[in-house]
Parts: C-alpha cells; sequence; structure tokens
C-alpha cells in the first residue's frame, strides 16, 4: 500500500520534461497502490514543445515503438490537490523500458548532483526569486497588461513599479494563489511590483534543493491555473514587451559543510574563502553552455538582447545587479551566490542541477575567476552548441540527457524561425502559456 490518507481516491502522478509543463496521469487510488505509479508512453518525453518528433530522438535516444515507461512516485512529494479532498498530486519519475530511462530526467540529474555534494562532505541552502507577468491577449494576437478583475476596466498602462496599490487591485488572485500554494506546502514569503507593466515578483524561503525546484515547477502551474480561473493569463514568457524589462528566475546558493554547518563560502575570520572564488570560477568557465539551460527558447535571448540588468557576459561582483553572478550583502553565515542567468521560462532542476554542479567542478579543480568575463552566446544555436561541446556540463547532466535537451530545442528552433514572425506566430502562441 502507498500509505496515502484513506480518503484519497486519485492520484495524479507528476513528472517533470524540459518545459515547465507538468505531464502524467490521474489514476485511482487501487491502481496506484497496484503498479506503485503508473504508466506513460516514452513519446512524452520525446517530444517538442508543440509535440514535434525530431527524427534524431526517436531511434537513436528513445524507442522509435514508444512503449510504456513507468513513473516512479516519490511519496515524500504527496500533497493535496487545491479544491480537492480526495486527490493528491506526487512528483515521479521515469524508470523502466530503457536500461536508465532517469538519465533523461531533469530532476533525476539534480538528485545525481546533489548526491556528488554529499560525498564531497557538502549541502546546498538554495533561495529562488520567480518573476512573472499577468497578461491578456489582444485582438491582433499580442499581449498586454491584464484588466483588474471586475467590471471597471482598470488597468496599468505604463510601469507602475512597486505599486502597492495596483498590486492589492489583483488580492483576489493572489489570495488565491497563496491559498493554493499553502495546500501544497509551497514557501512562498511576499510578493511585489516588479520593474515592468503588469509585472510581479514571488520570494521564495531558502531551502533544499530538490524541494525548492519541485516548490518552483508546481508555482508555476498554480500561478497559471489561477490565473485562467479568474479570467487572465499568468505568463513566465521571457520577454513579452521589448521595452519593457523581461522576466527572471534569480537563485541564491550557499553550501555548508555537513558536518559543522558552516557556510563553507566564509572564513572563520568573516571573510570570502577561497572556495567562493573556485565556485565562481566553475560557473564561468562552462558559462556558454549553462546559458543553453537557462535561456531554453530563442525567444528567451530577447530578455538577453535588449538589456535591462540582463547580463551579457560571465561577470561576477558584489551588490551589482548587472551581473551574472552577484554577491548579495550578507552576513559570513549567510554569504552567497546568486545566478542572475536564468529566464522565468528556465527548468528549475535544470537551473539548479547545472549551477550547482558547475560549481563544485570549479571548486574541485581550485579554478580562479576569469580575469575578463567571457562574452555570453547571443542566440540559442549558439548555446546549444556550447552546451554540446560543454564536457564539464555532459560530466554534470550525461551525455543522454545533454543529447536530447539539445535535438528537441533544435528542432523547437527550426519551427519557430519558419514563421514569418516569431515572436507574433510562434512565441506568443506557444510559450505564453507553457513557458
Amino acid at each position: 500500500m502507498s500509505g496515502l490518507p484513506a480518503a484519497v481516491r486519485t492520484v495524479e502522478c507528476a513528472v517533470a520534461d524540459f518545459s515547465s509543463i507538468a505531464r502524467g496521469k490521474i489514476v485511482g487510488r487501487a491502481d496506484f497502490d497496484a503498479m506503485r505509479g503508473c504508466k506513460l508512453p516514452s513519446v512524452v518525453f520525446g517530444v517538442t514543445l508543440t509535440g514535434g518528433e525530431p527524427e534524431t530522438v526517436f531511434g537513436p535516444l528513445l524507442p522509435a515503438a514508444y512503449g510504456d515507461l513507468h513513473l516512479e512516485p516519490d511519496l515524500s512529494t504527496a500533497v493535496p490537490v487545491p479544491g480537492r479532498e480526495d486527490r493528491v498530486s506526487v512528483v515521479c519519475e521515469p524508470t523502466g523500458l530503457l536500461p536508465d530511462a532517469r538519465r533523461f530526467s531533469p530532476r533525476a540529474a539534480l538528485r545525481r548532483v546533489l548526491q556528488r555534494l554529499a560525498d564531497a562532505g557538502l549541502r546546498a541552502t538554495v533561495a529562488p526569486e520567480l518573476e512573472f507577468f499577468l497578461v491578456e491577449r489582444t485582438a491582433e494576437g499580442g499581449l498586454r497588461p491584464a484588466a483588474v478583475p471586475g467590471r471597471s476596466g482598470a488597468r496599468e498602462h505604463a510601469l507602475e513599479i512597486a505599486s502597492l496599490e495596483r498590486t492589492a487591485q489583483f488580492a483576489p488572485y493572489f489570495d488565491a494563489l497563496f491559498d493554493a500554494c499553502a495546500v501544497q506546502r509551497l514557501p512562498v514569503t511576499g510578493h511585489a511590483h516588479e520593474s515592468a507593466a503588469g509585472q510581479y515578483e514571488v520570494n521564495f524561503a531558502p531551502g533544499e534543493p530538490l524541494a525548492m525546484a519541485d516548490a518552483v515547477w508546481r508555482f508555476k502551474r498554480l500561478a497559471r491555473e489561477t490565473a485562467v480561473r479568474q479570467g487572465f493569463l499568468a505568463t513566465f514568457l521571457a520577454k513579452p514587451f521589448l521595452d519593457q524589462p523581461g522576466t527572471g528566475m534569480h537563485w541564491h546558493f550557499s553550501l555548508q559543510d555537513t558536518t559543522s554547518g558552516r557556510n563553507i563560502f566564509s572564513q572563520p575570520d568573516g571573510q570570502a574563502s577561497p572556495r567562493l572564488a573556485h565556485f565562481i570560477a566553475g560557473l564561468q568557465r562552462d558559462a556558454a553552455g549553462a546559458l543553453a539551460l537557462f535561456a531554453p527558447y530563442d525567444h528567451t535571448f530577447d530578455r538577453m538582447n535588449c538589456g535591462d540588468a540582463s547580463p551579457t557576459t560571465a561577470d561576477w561582483g558584489g551588490d551589482d545587479r548587472s551581473v551574472a553572478f552577484r554577491l548579495p550583502p550578507a552576513s559570513p553565515a549567510n554569504r552567497r551566490v546568486e545566478n542572475r542567468l536564468p529566464g522565468g521560462d528556465a527548468n528549475p532542476y535544470l537551473t539548479v542541477a547545472a549551477t550547482l554542479g558547475l560549481g563544485l567542478l570549479g571548486m574541485e579543480r581550485a579554478d580562479e575567476p576569469l580575469p575578463e568575463a567571457p562574452a555570453l552566446p547571443r542566440s540559442l544555436g549558439a548555446a546549444l552548441d556550447a552546451l554540446g561541446d560543454s564536457m564539464a556540463l555532459r560530466e554534470v547532466l550525461g551525455d543522454a540527457l545533454v543529447d536530447l535537451y539539445v535535438a528537441l530545442k533544435r528542432h523547437e528552433s527550426a519551427e519557430r524561425n519558419a514563421v514569418a514572425d516569431p515572436r507574433q506566430g510562434w512565441d506568443f502562441v506557444h510559450l505564453t502559456e507553457q513557458a
């Protein structure tokens, strides 16, 4: 038996692919207990965001016969589905059919990185900051900031940065969203109007990396579902408005010694330790390839290429929001690195796995920060080239996952670039509700 509460009649088996969308099935309690999870066709893991099936995937990487995989549940992640007392949602990972189906799982990749940290006597604490927009579609197929729910027609026409009044007008949305977060035990701590029209930021409490990646993945779904119920859209599209700042997913990272609990980025006298510099250097060395994970669509590079405090080099520094790897003001116990490269459309598991994995490699090699910050790729194609060539990221994530990711992203890019107006005809059509 699964050990789930007796009132549970159905179980939502949810699995993360490379997108932000939860895939899976809703199965009856008896079937879930009998199968210890459920089955799902392997084709789900090899199609693009739009359902495309790259020839380089089926046969070379995944079975061409679309055989079933088993979704193995992590019962520690079982949480109620908001509004359904008889249903729980459980995060799963794919197993079976292949020699090791988990090699294609972003969540499993993060677990492997965390095991490497543990083997080195370390554990990580992370805290995400997640930005998104509340929008509605225009008759012309574009986007604009959402009108306030109700009959007033009130909406934001120009930037109202940090506006408590505009934020309060969307209180029914945020109240419903945070109620749902409480049901699913997501540690959100606050929200505010951000630096673009219709843009908001939600902060999370620091926590264990796998749990926080789960939390961000689940939060994005709750944010979208709650908005649809209230008559507008929540989107993590990286750059919905070219003349406004884009959508970031900033992550704060610190490392602790598992025996003492001491932050290894600080020395006993409170000064920064050499290991902090080594961690940053590891990120710098392979930032070009990691950018394909942090900026997963052609559209995401609109955020990188149009400024607005989005880094264009793998630089680092103190309290400077224009750098890629920022060191926020903090006490020695809380000294940390903020990775400011990921867009709101990035996969949280791959983002955390790549950051911790590259940082760990930098510490193992005792890398020193580069005297001149490397320029970052300015297109998805260039970033995918760098990812495919990165021995470090292949070591961190595995060859199979890197090869599958590159194949899917190249197929999406080709499809998008075949459209006459890629932003209007592909980005706004597909990414607005799925990024």
